[in-house]
């Protein structure tokens, strides 16, 4: 069955009830796998044939061309995601670059990529993911091979800033575009749009899931109510079973470390914001490994 935020609030931090200042959090548990709801006969078919390299999962956000908390959140948990020992790449449109939405091209904090692609709409935007994900895992089976002989290689994520505008072409949407992450707000106007946005993916892609963190948050409370309204307006209306990723708390730690432009797990890493990032990190590789594992 599909994962719901009483599933995950074991992975987040317990002061988290009282105030997001409170005191240090203790270990987070080894995340468990889980098959997202996906059928027997689903998983089946994405398992590679033996001898075959799997392409790293590619995860969809989307993200405002001028929503710089966002975009320094995806950054972040890409980030987080390679310290788990993932290789993650963050794949945006050409006309990203040299806005403030990110770093410099290249690679960047714990070997995490940034790479622009000259896509001008999102089947050429998933068109490069697609062989962005290929390319990567050749090489860290490679690498690996080399290092390690006889280890599994441990897989990694594709993370791809989708332009919100381009959801509106009516041309259907590549297959390839199977996992999207909303990040959300718990306020009543950001879960509207969280669920028009859920809305227009489903109506053109009737497989795809579809997770969503909420951030911006200042309490467990607070993350729970809003996903709660959101999953149950998106079964209702939609028919949708919501995945949830967990929470980011609000933290004044994030804008600093956004107007330093240095992560913040690196920058604060006792800071609440960077525990709660590398437990949603830790969420979104636990299932990006079961979907090439499982």
């Amino acid at each position: 069955m599909p994962r719901d935020l009483a599933d995950v609030l074991h992975y987040f931090l317990p002061e988290l009830e009282e105030s997001p200042a409170a005191g240090d959090a203790s270990p987070s548990p080894t995340p468990r796998r889980r098959d997202l709801g996906r059928t027997g006969e689903d998983a089946q078919d994405r398992r590679p044939a033996e001898g075959i390299v799997p392409p790293l999962p590619v995860l969809g956000l989307a993200i405002g061309d001028r929503d710089v908390v966002r975009a320094a959140l995806a950054w972040n948990l890409a980030i987080e995601t390679a310290r788990l020992g993932g290789t993650t790449v963050i794949l945006a449109p050409e006309e990203d670059r040299g806005s403030p939405l990110w770093p410099e091209a290249g690679i960047g904090p714990l070997g995490t990529e940034l790479l622009f692609c000259p896509a001008k709409d999102l089947r050429g935007l998933y068109e490069a993911a697609a062989d962005l994900a290929q390319q990567r895992a050749q090489q860290r089976t490679q690498q690996r091979t080399q290092q390690r002989a006889g280890q599994p290689p441990r897989g990694g994520i594709i993370f791809v800033r989708i332009p919100p505008a381009w959801l509106e072409a009516q041309d259907e949407l590549p297959d390839v575009l199977r996992w999207v992450l909303m990040l959300s707000g718990s306020s009543d106007r950001e879960l509207d749009e969280s669920l028009s946005l859920c809305a227009r993916l489903l109506a053109r892609h009737p497989k795809i899931e579809i997770g969503v963190t909420l951030h911006g948050v200042q309490s467990i409370a607070e993350a729970r109510s809003a996903y709660e309204i959101l999953a149950r307006r998106a079964q209702t209306d939609l028919g949708l079973f919501l995945i949830s990723y967990g929470l980011l708390v609000d933290d004044l730690h994030v804008y600093r470390a956004i107007a330093a432009q240095r992560p913040i797990g690196l920058a604060h890493p006792q800071a609440p914001a960077a525990r709660a990032l590398m437990d949603v990190a830790r969420l979104l590789y636990e299932d990006a490994r079961s979907r090439v594992l499982g």
